[in-house]
């Protein structure tokens, strides 16, 4: 019975790692990068995900309660696995100590990160606007900018690194030659998120983004 509990919250996990935890990612990246584009086009697309209807309702059963199962599991896991790095020390050997190690970081980062901002909005009843000076605010200290590198890069790669692996044990990549063209296509997503994340967070850091903040 253990054995079967155990399979069936391993694969728990790595759905929820893919839908919707990943997808939340991949959609909090996108929205934020509009930063790039300054505070009045990211504010824009805030709002317009607020307007979403039951968006409370959504945001606890399809993005909080996963990524909190998602996260507590995953620290279960990354405490009690085997890491065959020192005996074997193979790509994949290492890639499955950095997702373990990388898991730990991005929990802690996005721990910090909601109470910094989703958190602050609700608790304060913080406008589109708000939430621009409370995040340039933040990011206004060099070091909690190399805390979100540390937390973004991190994050993206969990998520790319975790999706080879969900491809391989949902039996998608069956062979080697799979699994090297998914090895290729996952590290080239890594980097493209990668991008979009630092661009995003330092858009936020920019004269122009705070000037226009600074001029309201």
């Amino acid at each position: 019975m253990s054995t079967h509990r155990s399979f069936f919250n391993r694969r728990l996990h790595s759905l929820l790692g893919v839908i919707p935890v990943g997808f939340f990612l991949l959609e909090h990246l996108w929205t934020n990068y509009h930063a790039t584009q300054g505070a009045a086009a990211f504010e824009e697309k805030v709002n317009w995900l607020w307007d979403i209807p039951f968006l409370a309702v959504l945001e606890i059963f399809f993005i909080f309660l996963p990524l909190m199962y998602h996260g507590v599991y995953g620290l279960y896991i990354a405490f009690t696995a085997q890491n065959n790095v020192g005996n074997f020390g193979t790509f994949r050997n290492v890639m499955f100590m950095l997702q373990r190690v990388t898991g730990v970081i991005t929990l802690i980062f996005v721990t910090i990160h909601v109470w910094q901002t989703r958190l602050q909005v609700a608790l304060n009843d913080m406008s589109a606007a708000d939430l621009s000076h409370q995040t340039a605010e933040v990011l206004s200290n060099p070091i909690n900018v190399i805390l979100y590198l540390i937390g973004i890069v991190a994050a993206v790669f969990h998520f790319s690194n975790g999706m080879w692996s969900f491809l391989v044990s949902w039996g998608i990549t069956v062979g080697p030659r799979a699994q090297r063209v998914s090895t290729w296509i996952w590290m080239g997503v890594f980097v493209l998120l990668s991008y979009i994340g630092i661009q995003a967070m330092l858009a936020f850091t920019s004269p122009e983004f705070t000037s226009m903040l600074a001029h309201r």
